[in-house]
């Protein structure tokens, strides 16, 4: 029959829109979080309005963002670059580590699994080895073509990039993967003197990271601070070495993140050896480059 509507089912679009409702959930959750860290209150009203938007949206952002791109997003009222890739990993694959970051319950090793291709086994050396923790972390790694961890060939490789991709949203293609850029390093030595101070006095909310505690003790400061157009969330290393070595009140992890570009990841340690022994230095942790420890890049004078 001609110029017959088909109407989708009226329980098909409730499930549909579930997901938006879902979605505007964690974004509300991550603003709570925020003022919680007593983070900037503008970013965390940001996310708030972001919530309110797609919980309050005519269609599902699954289907924007596979008709438009992270584009059609970010043409939406108060939906940002940034707020546009934590919604395109959320419809991607369910989860969004920096909200998990935030609850303490990022765990790289589970993460990675969600990537086809990626098993128990390969998902530990790429946290342990390559000191991985977030998919940019891996995608970094991956698209700068130095990656070589045993068990990923050509094959393998392709299959994680078209997940990865999906991911984090990076359609169309040109977009795929742009290099992080670094704050300068008298910056992150000023986050990080601020951070280590706050921590000590206690003035910092505490969480209980699900990695290496097994009494769920709610040991590890965060830190959310702004600094020019730089967000930055700081904490001490969880890491399995950091543990090994004594140093998990001392390797202080700064992810940072302008809008509109990936997040990338610093790492702040005192110097060991040398005549800068008990200084505070800056080593890069940008991917590519992390299965042997970069140079320093900048010594605290």
């Amino acid at each position: 029959m001609e110029n017959q509507i088909i109407q989708q089912p009226s329980h098909a679009r409730g499930q549909t829109f579930a997901e938006n409702l879902a979605i505007a959930e964690k974004l509300r959750d991550y603003a709570d979080l925020l003022d919680q860290h007593e983070d900037d209150r503008f970013r965390s009203r940001a996310y708030r309005r972001a919530s309110d938007v797609v919980a309050a949206l005519d269609r599902p952002v699954a289907t924007i963002l596979a008709d438009e791109g992270r584009e059609g997003l970010e043409a939406l009222p108060a939906i940002g670059q940034a707020i546009a890739g934590a919604i395109a990993q959320m419809v991607a694959g369910g989860r969004w580590p920096q909200l998990e970051r935030l609850r303490g319950e990022l765990t790289p090793e589970v993460l990675f699994r969600t990537i086809p291709g990626i098993g128990k086994r390969l998902a530990g050396l790429l946290a342990e080895d390559g000191r991985l923790e977030t998919f940019e972390d891996l995608e970094q790694a991956v698209f700068s073509g130095e990656l070589a961890v045993r068990g990923i060939g050509p094959r393998r490789k392709k299959m994680i990039s078209t997940a990865l991709r999906e991911r984090l949203g990076r359609w169309p293609a040109a977009r795929t993967w742009k290099q992080p850029s670094q704050p300068p390093a008298r910056v992150l030595l000023a986050v990080d003197r601020i951070y280590r101070a706050k921590a000590a006095s206690g003035e910092l909310r505490t969480i209980a990271p699900r990695r290496f505690n097994p009494t769920h003790e709610a040991w590890l400061p965060i830190m959310h601070m702004s600094k020019g157009d730089w967000l930055f969330t700081v904490l001490f290393s969880n890491s399995r070495r950091a543990h090994e070595l004594g140093k998990t009140r001392d390797w202080v992890v700064i992810y940072h993140q302008r809008d509109g570009e990936p997040e990338g990841r610093s790492v702040v340690t005192s110097e060991t050896r040398g005549p800068t022994a008990g200084k505070r230095v800056v080593r890069s942790n940008q991917v590519g480059q992390t299965f042997a420890p970069q140079e320093v890049m900048a010594r605290c004078r």
